[in-house]
């Protein structure tokens, strides 16, 4: 009896509570309260990040990935580890983790573990790219002995003898950053033979160009922007050779003549030679990978260097572009002018990155784009799960010249498009984070070029 009545009292008091807060809230007018300060409700964070939430957001992807990319040759059939590489044979092949270590998004990731190193001064991030690309080192002339007798593990192959673009110009472009750095991961063998592939191999149009031959005959993908150009302007700063400067130029004029939009200030997806009309579709991640391929190039070309200044004039209409389409949520969208397409992961963390290095490399203004990259990395960060690993981030995806190709693409947390891109962000707003005075002012995140020695909601700059 005495427990119902003490129930009936505690619930009567959360009712007669709960009318207060309504009828406080009705009363609630602009003549009694600074409406102006209320909090909004965003549906992602909102406001000036710490350093030590970046931090903490890449380390829990850090700690996934050292699980989830091992570093083993195994027995195909035992499963049992081989530890002395010389007795690998026909029936070893590299352990399976979740992510391949060879693939062009995992150069991304091997770059970005590199960026973050040199960022947060955590050791973590510079084992994990110098274990890796040991191990390729020092199993590849096993498994390149075996692959001459017709005996190929798909993931050595790549390494081995590359095929496409997709094998070799992310990978070999992180190989040279990590050699630049001073990490001895004896991967020079590595990155010579994939650079021969690029350079002498890979299939072009008539004026040099890189192309492919699907899905139509003679098609420019915006995607071999990223997945040659970056190694060979990379080449170009650990060989002091200027032909590998020039090449990357040569190849960025290339693909703006064919695939950029000037009134959308965004590149198309796809060029086919064959085409009268070249329909534009400007897909999230393609233009992702355009945008870094500018950033790559611009951090290593000299800066007089013939032609450097066209390339940073496109990076810079490209952002504006870029930055017009943020969403209200801090993402990009699928297809990046189509609002209707979905959220997508991979290509928000690129440009959050890029804008954010342009910032810090005094490429852009930080008044103007900080806070878009802001709340780019806001948006990032909701996608790292609990787990480390990245939601939200469209499968590997082809051409189509259709919408309904591109909306309905799936998304899945083992993409590994996004986990390169995600630490990329991370690294590089821990250093707009130290570069800049990033405060709310009126509600609002602003940058300004010296700290503001103020907590007042809304303040004037002196």
């Amino acid at each position: 009896m005495k427990k119902s009545i003490l129930f009936l009292a505690f619930a009567t008091a959360i009712t007669c509570k709960a009318q207060q807060a309504t009828v406080s809230a009705d009363k609630i007018n602009d003549s009694n309260t600074p409406l102006h300060l209320m909090k909004p409700e965003y549906k992602t964070p909102y406001g000036v990040a710490k350093v030590e939430e970046v931090k903490a957001t890449m380390d829990r992807v850090l700690v996934f990935l050292e699980k989830a990319t091992p570093t083993k040759v195994i027995n195909k059939d035992t499963k049992a580890e081989i530890t002395d590489y010389s007795k690998i044979d026909k029936n070893s092949l590299l352990e399976r983790g979740q992510f391949r270590l060879a693939s062009y998004e995992w150069g991304v990731t091997y770059a970005a573990m590199l960026l973050d190193a040199e960022t947060t001064g955590d050791t973590r991030y510079t084992k994990y790219v110098t274990d890796r690309f040991t191990f390729l080192s020092n199993v590849a002339p096993y498994f390149e002995k075996l692959r001459k007798e017709g005996i190929v593990d798909p993931q050595m192959r790549q390494v081995l003898h590359p095929e496409a673009l997709d094998d070799a110009g992310a990978v070999c472009s992180a190989m040279i950053k990590a050699q630049v750095a001073g990490l001895k991961c004896n991967n020079r063998a590595m990155i010579d033979n994939y650079m021969d592939y690029i350079m002498n191999k890979e299939y072009r149009l008539a004026d040099g160009i890189f192309a492919r031959n699907r899905p139509q005959h003679n098609t420019v993908w915006l995607d071999d922007m990223f997945m040659a150009i970056p190694a060979i302007a990379n080449m170009g700063k650990l060989t002091g050779d200027t032909k590998y400067y020039d090449e990357a130029i040569k190849q960025i004029a290339l693909f703006k003549q064919r695939m950029w939009v000037p009134e959308k200030k965004l590149f198309r997806h796809g060029w086919v030679e064959g085409m009268n009309d070249h329909p534009a579709f400007h897909w999230g991640r393609a233009n992702g990978w355009a945008i870094l391929t500018m950033t790559e190039v611009l951090d290593v070309l000299p800066d007089n260097y013939p032609g450097r200044n066209d390339v940073l004039n496109l990076f810079q209409e490209h952002v504006r572009g870029l930055a017009a389409l943020q969403s209200g949520e801090g993402f990009w969208h699928q297809l990046l002018d189509r609002n209707d397409s979905y959220l997508e992961t991979s290509a928000t963390a690129i440009y959050t990155y890029c804008i954010a290095h342009a910032i810090n490399k005094g490429w852009i203004n930080s008044l103007a784009y900080g806070p878009v990259a802001m709340l780019g990395w806001h948006a990032v960060s909701t996608q790292v799960n609990a787990a480390g690993e990245v939601d939200g981030t469209c499968v590997g995806t082809g051409m189509g010249f259709d919408p309904a190709y591109y909306y309905y693409r799936p998304v899945h947390k083992y993409a590994a498009h996004g986990y390169g891109p995600v630490l990329l962000a991370g690294g590089e707003m821990i250093r707009l984070l130290k570069n800049t005075y990033p405060k709310m002012n009126d509600s609002a995140v602003q940058f300004y070029l010296e700290d503001q020695q103020t907590n007042e909601p809304i303040f004037k700059v002196k």
